[in-house]
């Protein structure tokens, strides 16, 4: 018996670009002790306060189905926070609660593609980006932004691939390249958005995590309202990774339909995890600000040490919990410099080809390791690089 056509080409072909994260974690489990710098999973746990929290929900019985599209009040909790931030109205009924920020990625194209529709994203990108698109059914289109811009797309390489397509996926923060895109770049996303009737699907998980400048959501922007679905999640603002619980916001029409869908597929987030999300939200922008507290010191002290060298280029970061590395002055693919590293100094970094052709000759650091381990590996890579390009 053969697999389906849409799961044996998720990937592409490809390894979805973890290839060696998987190589790492191949080699601390035959005890060979690796610095990760790989993944974007925070040092610290859930805080106590959170998991107390969900103890007493589940204790108190919170355990059986619960609502599919959310908790009321979660929902409720949700919109007020988005509110708050954006400014533009929001209420319940723009709001699915789902089992992570992944799952609101999927749902939020399975919404608004039909099979075989273009589906465009931004390159360099999440990992997973091109495989969700697959899973609905997309033709992925992907479109470079350039290191020579720091990674800002540009509104008329956006344009020229727009005629047809369906939707636009845009994150900002960004994840690989930390950068935040700016008030120009976001007025031309929304204009292209407009005039070729694109839906934009925006992966915001890292808005608590922002270093310079401000976070901007298309969904605020004018004429916007009603063509964005925002992607939000509990995992990095909340060091909440393994409780699996986000959102979508969205018009009202598609939400109810993401309800529809929910329904017949995940069937909703457990109770008790709703309850302890709507307790960490209730915690407040000074709780958000104390969990993204490490990766600003540590993104200053990155810069402190890379201002000593010039082997090694830092493309500006201004948010998110990660670094994008430029090293293509050693001669080296980012592939083949995070082998050759890991195998000489222990130490997993992702290479810009993970993430797509824009950054090819790149790595992406993940600052989740303490200061003293992490400005070690980053020296002991800025020497490595060094050598390489003599």
């Amino acid at each position: 018996m053969k697999a389906s056509q849409r799961i044996e080409t998720l990937l592409g072909g490809g390894d979805d670009g973890w290839g060696v994260f998987l190589k790492a974690r191949r080699m601390i489990a035959d005890g060979t002790p690796v610095t990760e710098l790989t993944i974007g999973e925070h040092d610290i746990r859930t805080a106590a306060p959170i998991l107390q929290d969900m103890h007493r929900a589940a204790m108190g019985g919170h355990t059986g189905y619960a609502a599919v599209p959310g908790t009321d009040s979660l929902r409720d909790t949700v919109a007020a926070r988005v509110q708050s931030a954006t400014g533009v109205p929001t209420s319940r009924a723009n709001v699915m609660i789902t089992p992570g920020g992944q799952a609101a990625l999927f749902a939020a194209h399975m919404a608004v593609i039909d099979p075989g529709d273009t589906a465009l994203y931004i390159d360099p990108y999440y990992a997973t980006y091109p495989g969700t698109l697959r899973g609905a059914s997309a033709r992925p289109v992907a479109i470079k932004a350039r290191a020579e811009d720091a990674f800002q797309p540009r509104a008329e390489a956006i344009a020229a691939v727009a005629p047809g397509a369906k939707s636009l996926l845009v994150n900002s923060p960004n994840n690989p390249t930390g950068v935040v895109y700016s008030a120009a770049t976001m007025d031309g996303i929304a204009q292209v958005a407009r005039e070729h009737d694109l839906w934009i699907i925006s992966d915001e998980v890292y808005d608590s995590q922002i270093w310079e400048g401000s976070h901007i959501s298309p969904r605020a922007l004018p004429g916007m309202v009603e063509r964005t679905l925002v992607v939000g999640s509990m995992s990095k603002s909340h060091a909440m990774t393994g409780s699996r619980i986000g959102w979508v916001v969205g018009p009202e029409a598609i939400i109810a339909h993401l309800t529809n869908l929910a329904t017949h597929t995940t069937y909703g987030v457990p109770g008790f995890i709703q309850d302890a999300a709507e307790f960490a939200l209730g915690l407040g922008a000074d709780f958000e600000a104390e969990v993204a507290e490490p990766f600003r010191r540590r993104r200053a002290l990155a810069q402190n040490l890379l201002a000593t060298q010039n082997t090694v280029g830092l493309i500006p970061s201004a948010g998110a919990m990660y670094l994008m590395l430029d090293i293509r002055s050693t001669g080296l693919s980012g592939e083949d410099f995070a082998l050759a590293l890991l195998d000489a100094h222990h130490i997993a970094v992702m290479p810009g080809e993970s993430f797509g052709a824009a950054a090819a000759g790149h790595l992406r650091v993940a600052m989740t390791i303490d200061d003293d381990r992490f400005i070690d590996a980053l020296r002991t890579l800025c020497s490595f690089a060094a050598q390489h390009a003599a």
